[in-house]
């Protein structure tokens, strides 16, 4: 790295280093030394401590993590039968989620397990500040005799402070390492990478200790995380959708009646749905070019005839599973017919009788023909 270039200090990272830095030496200069000594000694404590309790929070919520699971398999949670209010909701997506997702499972039990370590060392920490105190009394400004020894004690302070200010600035390049490394295409993500700054602290100390770890597990753990969430958001969806209103019971169990295989089934609920909703183009326009997005249930869908990708895919999944089938929510991006792609949503219906997935897609119903067909893939993208 070139210090001796000006635009090396001017570019944002190397801004808040020295913003940092800078703070902690006037803040070092103002405490004195004996101030400032027990400032970085406590520093140096947490960071040791939070470290500590992060690795055995870790261990310990791998450990309790398939009791847990086995635990509440064992309650046989189910969804009350009726409709449901919003804490309800909530609850039992929390706690269905706890129980069928390991990493929501996971990290809320290091989370918890981190908090409880945490709260101990605090406690700890206060323990031990009468001592800390008495053993630096010796450097408190009381006991520095005339301007000469006040003056030492500032010098000496400020350069603690620079101590504890180069600790803070390597913790605040560390968090950056890892957001550029876990999520390389985020915001501001290329900025923080081409900081020179940034790249002399990830070259000669980071990437050596976590960058190849980050590099080969970072990018997996990301999509898994992403992943997981999606899972969750679904099964918000399923939870809300439980409680299905008796006309959509009657509707769906009247269009498959007599037919015995579960691709007719699948098709008959296709057929009917892709005829009968109307695409809400007032609802998308009012979102993509406002930011409005207008919640509503698959009774709505129903009642109303109209309603947006996701409503049309939630309002079939509630059909399906009132005929016994097995059908999935899926999102991702659907061609929009003029070389790009957007925001899209559809179904996946389980043919038991030769454990194949039917894909398939009632809102394009109107265009063509969108049940199992050989290029569905082409026009639609699920997420990863």
């Amino acid at each position: 790295m070139d210090w001796g270039r000006a635009d090396s200090y001017l570019e944002p990272v190397a801004l808040i280093i020295i913003v940092v830095l800078g703070f902690s030496v006037i803040q070092g200069f103002r405490r004195g030394a004996s101030g400032s000594a027990k400032h970085l000694f406590f520093f140096i404590w947490e960071g040791v401590w939070s470290l500590v309790s992060l690795i055995a929070a870790w261990r310990l919520a791998s450990f309790v993590s398939p009791m847990l699971e086995i635990w509440l398999e064992g309650r046989n949670i189910t969804v009350p039968a009726g409709e449901l209010n919003t804490f309800m909701q909530v609850w039992y997506t929390f706690v269905t989620g706890i129980r069928d997702f390991p990493l929501m499972r996971i990290g809320l039990l290091l989370v918890v397990f981190y908090l409880l370590l945490r709260t101990l060392s605090r406690i700890a920490g206060m323990l031990l500040v009468p001592l800390i105190v008495d053993l630096l009394g010796r450097l408190s400004p009381g006991r520095e005799s005339g301007t000469a020894g006040r003056a030492v004690s500032r010098i000496a302070g400020a350069a603690l402070g620079a101590a504890h200010g180069a600790g803070r600035a390597l913790l605040i390049l560390a968090m950056l390492f890892v957001y550029v490394s876990l999520m390389p295409g985020a915001p501001l993500a290329g900025g923080i990478a081409s900081s020179p700054v940034y790249q002399e602290a990830a070259g000669r100390l980071l990437e050596p200790v976590a960058g190849r770890v980050l590099a080969e597990q970072g990018p997996v753990f990301t999509k898994a995380v992403e992943a997981e969430f999606k899972r969750i958001a679904e099964r918000r969806y399923e939870i809300i959708d439980h409680d299905v209103p008796d006309e959509i019971k009657e509707a769906a169990v009247k269009l498959t009646s007599g037919l015995e295989g579960d691709r007719e089934k699948a098709k008959a609920l296709y057929d009917w749905i892709g005829t009968r909703i109307e695409y809400d183009w007032d609802k998308a326009d009012n979102y993509i070019d406002h930011g409005v997005w207008k919640e509503q249930t698959p009774d709505d869908t129903f009642r109303t005839r109209k309603g947006v990708c996701i409503d049309v895919a939630r309002l079939y999944a509630v059909m399906a599973r009132t005929a016994g089938l097995d059908v999935k929510v899926v999102t991702g991006l659907g061609a929009d017919g003029r070389g790009g792609y957007g925001p899209h949503a559809w179904n996946e219906v389980l043919a038991a009788d030769t454990g194949r997935w039917i894909q398939l897609d009632a809102t394009w119903a109107s265009s063509g023909d969108w049940f199992d067909t050989a290029d569905f893939d082409k026009t639609h993208i699920r997420e990863a």
